[in-house]
């Protein structure tokens, strides 16, 4: 087994994805702000037919970079294209040396309708995007990891949700989706056995971003209704859930290894 987590006062290298905004913007400001390197990785797709809102654009994630140009590198990539995510790996050790975390933030949100009349396309979307993107992002990270100078102290985080666990109206590919996101990390960090390299999940509860602003268009309700679901009667801020994150990205969240931590205000649907 590696022994170890590497020398603590370096720089840590995290490659981030959906990191244009909400919850991955968040968390790319948190490793930054502790001086951390990080490649933000984002598809920047804007409006498009795929999904039924607007994702984040290529200015979002300028913005972002713009927070911290000497630690941050951008890189447009859709998680669904594992070259493109291969190539920031690529970017973050050729620049850095290494990569000792992942950030698997990128998801969309589908639905509104029962299991039984949700579209088929639905399903295939939140399939595609939030369980293959963690695939995928995980398949070019953690070789990474493997081959850098202190596998011991890396880390895969996979963000999850509150809807991983708990059944939500008219949302059950989404619960599906995020479902299988926790099984895939409880599998990876059984295969990293050995290794040093840990992986776990956060489930954020309703926290304000855009998907949750999607979210309450697809119910037809006003967001802040969804701060009756936790027991802190509010929305999370990105920047709450982002500092849970943060930490599982350090030595020190070694010990939520095959975790899911509840970064959720105490949801209750």
């Amino acid at each position: 087994m590696s022994g170890g987590t590497g020398d603590l006062d370096s720089p840590r290298v995290v490659l981030v994805t959906g990191a244009a905004r909400g919850i991955g913007a968040a968390t790319v400001r948190r490793l930054v702000a502790r001086g951390d390197r990080v490649v933000a990785v984002d598809s920047c797709a804007g409006d498009t037919a795929e999904v039924p809102y607007p994702l984040a654009s290529r200015d979002d994630l300028d913005a972002v970079v713009a927070h911290a140009p000497q630690a941050i590198v951008g890189h447009v990539a859709d998680v669904r294209d594992r070259q493109s995510l291969a190539v920031a790996v690529d970017l973050a050790v050729e620049r850095w040396g290494r990569l000792d975390a992942a950030v698997a933030a990128a998801a969309v949100v589908a639905g509104g309708t029962a299991l039984w009349t949700t579209s088929e396309a639905d399903l295939d979307l939140l399939w595609e995007v939030d369980v293959k993107g963690v695939w995928n992002t995980a398949a070019v990270t953690v070789p990474a990891m493997l081959a850098g100078p202190s596998p011991a102290g890396c880390r895969f985080v996979a963000v999850a949700s509150a809807a991983a666990t708990h059944g939500l109206f008219h949302l059950a590919a989404y619960n599906a989706a995020k479902h299988a996101v926790v099984g895939m990390v409880k599998g990876m960090a059984a295969d990293l056995v050995g290794t040093g390299v840990t992986a776990c999940a956060v489930s954020p509860g309703s926290t304000r971003t855009p998907m949750l602003d999607a979210t309450a268009d697809l119910y037809g309700t006003e967001v802040g209704g969804f701060a009756d679901n936790q027991l802190l009667r509010r929305l999370l801020d990105p920047d709450e859930v982002a500092a849970t994150v943060a930490h599982c990205c350090s030595p020190a969240g070694a010990v939520l290894n095959g975790s899911v931590v509840q970064a959720d205000g105490g949801f209750t649907p």
